[in-house]
């Protein structure tokens, strides 16, 4: 780093951002103590499709098929399970798998119903990108693909493997999209047109949203309010575990006060570490 470079006092990314809102205790098990957590089928699942869709747009426009999508699907799991042999482990046997692999390709398929890859030359895929605000926190993230029109205007596009939400729970799905914007805002100088989620569970859906400003600006705010309580925890030790429906998904369970466990001493690491000692550290989310 040199001496023109911001000092760094931590880092956010939407996932991590999302962890604390979500159950204080869970961002202190997965940053702080960085334990670590069984794959699980659907994230999965999730990293082999959009790596099928990241390539997809690796071919010439006409050839942008379904055949092609699926021809891509068998082989990127095997690289995947190359790269991590610990997944083979998930599955009780080979039926098992064969019907994992049968719902990646449904999401494929359904892909092909909400966009027409033919029809688009995408500016970005799988951008890494970063932005420190005022007072030295970065936030940073993985933009899955960025289209940037003839007249210049940009949409930000992420690939959800889920099912669409309800509306009650839109704005907890627009946020991870607003983060994004506000980077490439902080980044470009320009607030992006649109943001666009594209589901490819359940039937299949788009949503789409158009910040401006000031959607821009609250979400700053928010942002820099979850890190004062992050500071807060980092301070005082206490990291309050809170309970919700997708505790039942969570591996640290043994480790909770919910479910009767202790979590061990917090160790000596604090969330911004990896950025202090180096600002090009794009693999390590936190």
């Amino acid at each position: 780093m040199t001496s023109t470079e911001p000092v760094i006092i931590g880092a956010l990314s939407p996932s991590r951002a999302g962890d604390y809102m979500t159950c204080p205790l869970l961002y202190r098990f997965r940053v702080i103590d960085q334990l670590p957590e069984r794959p699980s089928q659907a994230a999965v699942r999730g990293t082999v499709v959009h790596a099928v869709l990241e390539r997809l747009y690796d071919l010439p426009a006409p050839a942008r098929s379904v055949r092609a999508a699926l021809e891509l699907l068998e082989p990127q799991w095997r690289r995947l399970l190359a790269e991590e042999p610990a997944y083979a482990q998930m599955f009780a046997d080979e039926a098992e798998q064969a019907e994992w692999l049968a719902q990646a390709r449904s999401m494929l398929e359904r892909y092909f119903t909400l966009e027409d890859p033919t029809r688009l030359e995408p500016a970005e895929r799988e951008l890494y990108v970063e932005a420190v605000l005022d007072g030295g926190l970065m936030l940073r993230g993985y933009v899955d693909r960025l289209d940037v029109a003839p007249t210049g205007e940009v949409r930000v596009v992420d690939y959800k493997t889920g099912s669409a939400p309800t509306p009650d729970f839109e704005a907890k799905a627009l946020f991870q999209m607003k983060f994004y914007a506000l980077v490439l805002w902080r980044l470009r100088g320009e607030v992006p047109r649109l943001l666009q989620l594209v589901y490819l569970g359940g039937a299949g859906e788009v949503l789409r949203y158009a910040p401006d400003e000031a959607d821009l600006l609250a979400t700053e705010r928010k942002v820099r309010a979850l890190w004062e309580a992050i500071e807060r925890s980092l301070r005082s030790g206490e990291w309050r575990a809170r309970r919700s429906r997708l505790c039942d998904w969570c591996d640290h369970q043994a480790l909770c006060p919910e479910f009767g466990g202790t979590p061990p001493p917090v160790p000596d690491r604090q969330p911004g570490d990896t950025v202090r000692s180096s600002r090009r550290a794009a693999t390590d989310e936190l």
